[in-house]
Order: C-alpha cells, then structure tokens, then sequence
C-alpha cells in the first residue's frame, strides 16, 4: 500500500481465505526519498494519457524493493492515486500489476477500485470488508468503528454479528473529510518539512474557530454517505488558515480534520462501542485528543486490540487479493454506494 500522504510503501503479509484473518506475518516499509516524493507530488491529479513515466518508475522501483524480501502466494498491489473523481474522469492508480508480477515471479492482483466506479460506486473506501474480519478476529460483538486518518480520513462502522460484510446492516463506509493531507503540503509549505512530527507544531497554537466554521459549512459533511473524496478535494484549507502563523495553521488544520470525524460519526446507524484508529494520524496527541474530547466513545490505537496500525491498509489489500482471487465481493452497496456487491480487481501473472 502507498498512500495519500506520500510517504512511502507498506507491505505485509496475512494468512486468510478471504473470509476469517488466520494470522499475521512479517512486513516492511520503504520509505519514498525526498527526491521521489517531488516527482510523485508533481504527478497528483493526473490522469492516464499523460506522461507519467518518471513518477511510474518511482513507484515500480518501490514496490519492487519492499515486496522483494516477503514470501507470499499472491500479492495485493494498490498502486498509487494520482487523482479519484468518481462522478467524473473515474479514478486514477498509478502502477502496472503485470510489470510487477514479472519482476517478483509471483500473481498479482491490483486495480481494484476500476470495476467499482465503472458500475457507480465511489471506488473508495476498500477497507471495510477488511475491517469486518479484523473485528472478527479481536472478538467484538458490539458495534464499533475503525478510523483510518490517512492522507484522507475514512469510517467503517461494522456490526459484527452480521453473517459477512456484505450483508445487510453489516457495514457502513464513507470518507470523512481531509486529514494528514493538507496538514502535511502546510508543513511543506511553512517548514520545509513532511508532516507535524507528534502533532509538536499544532500543540503549540491555537484553533482559529472562524475557519474551522467556514470549514464546516462545505456541503460534502451533511451528505448522506457512502461518499469519497479525493486528496486535494479540500485544497481550499490552505486558504482558511492563510493569515494564521505557523502553530496556529497547524492547530486549526488538525482541529479540522478532527472536526470531519465528529461530523461523520453522526452518520454511523447507531453510536459506536469504540473507536479504533489506525494510519499515521493516530501518532498525533493533539489529533487524538480533539477525537477523545468530541466524541461520546472511547478513542484508541488499533494497537489497545492487537492489530498493527501502521501496516493495516496494506494488510488490507492483500486481503482483498485472495477475495478478489476466489471471485469474492470487495465492495457493496453500503461502502461505496455502488448498486450491489462487486469484486473488483485485475490477476496478472507473471510470464
């Protein structure tokens, strides 16, 4: 899995039969080089057609080099969202399976959003039907939700005792609104620096209520989901926090991002038990905290349940992998609003 935020690729392995997680094997990260990380940023929101061969090779040369030292019978290959207009253009992941299968020797399955958004789903988000076995799999009875505040922060509330995901009642999924992304191109901006490293820059301010109620008053909250944004849909934030100093920006961005996720909750069909949050947004105190205070249910790492919170998406998809291998569904009606259950995806192997 790489990202939103950009910084580098995620690769685990699990052991499942697409149904029921049976166990959890080694992973890696590799990390995108400050010089990689231009290129790719240089290539968001475009679409295929243009010329994409440096920012292609970027991400080969690093999936390649992460997935090289990892035994696994089918890889789960994301690729890397340039651009994600569901209701227009459709949606964009960099990256060729059938080159990647080449170099590793072994089946690879990717494009796995395509087949959703060509039928009028959102395409986004794909982990629910992953998070429903990991619920599975900690024991929950009760309904709870996972929060994933990557680039983009999205929701999945899941009532486990439900026969499958796909299942009536089952899931709800939908993206909250923005989350590291803009917190992450301010730090670049103002800093010179990758992201608010511990939430340090935004500890320091304080939030700028007038912009968090402009932030607010976008018509993507009251929306009834399943619903999906792309990366830069909130590109207007940088604005609202234009006339703040550094700390100050960051507060009231991180305030924001927090904010979306309260907004979200309301959507949920009953209050959750918990809430488990998983991708780099949950190493943020000042994130976290706004979470625990404006919310009316206990606000955890997915660590406090034994999960791994920094590998979850990328175990995710190669959990969609082995679904999308047996004819499995990876979406449906009420994670990405498409009209009924799709199993999406490419198998290319190797030649």
């Amino acid at each position: 899995m790489s990202g939103t935020s950009l910084d580098g690729v995620d690769a685990a392995v699990i052991d499942t039969d697409g149904h029921a997680i049976h166990g959890f094997g080694e992973h890696t990260y590799r990390a995108y080089s400050n010089a990689e990380q231009s290129v790719l940023r240089a290539a968001l929101g475009r679409w295929p057609g243009d010329d994409l061969s440096e920012a292609a090779k970027v991400v080969h040369d690093a999936h390649v080099a992460a997935l090289s030292g990892l035994e696994a019978e089918v890889v789960g290959f994301h690729g890397q969202t340039l651009a994600h207009d569901p209701r227009g253009r459709g949606t964009h992941q960099l990256g060729d399976g059938q080159a990647l299968a080449d170099a590793l020797g072994r089946p690879v399955v990717w494009d796995f959003r395509s087949a959703d958004v060509a039928l009028g789903g959102e395409g986004a988000p794909l982990a629910p039907f992953f998070h429903f076995a990991c619920a599975r799999w900690i024991g929950a009875v009760r309904p709870l939700a996972f929060l994933n505040l990557g680039g983009v922060g999205n929701i999945t509330w899941i009532d486990p005792s439900r026969d499958a995901p796909e299942a009536p009642g089952a899931l709800l999924a939908f993206d909250t609104g923005p989350a590291n992304a803009p917190i992450n191109d301010l730090m670049m901006t103002r800093r010179g620096l990758t992201h608010d490293a511990d939430g340090a820059l935004a500890a320091q301010g304080e939030v700028e209520e007038g912009a968090l109620e402009l932030f607010l008053d976008d018509p993507y909250f009251p929306r009834i989901p399943p619903k999906s944004l792309d990366r830069d849909s909130f590109a207007t934030m940088l604005d609202l926090v234009r006339e703040l100093d550094d700390a100050d920006a960051a507060a009231t961005m991180t305030g924001m991002a927090a904010a979306a996720v309260m907004q979200g909750v309301e959507h949920c069909p009953e209050p959750p038990e918990r809430l488990l949050v998983t991708g780099g947004g949950r190493h943020n105190p000042v994130m976290m905290q706004m979470l625990a205070a404006g919310l009316d249910c206990p606000v955890e790492p997915v660590e406090a349940v034994g999960l791994d919170g920094d590998m979850l998406e990328a175990q995710a998809f190669a959990f969609l992998a082995v679904r999308v291998a047996r004819g499995l569904p990876t979406s449906c009606p009420s994670t990405t609003g498409v009209p009924a259950k799709v199993g999406g995806g490419t198998v290319s192997y190797p030649r």
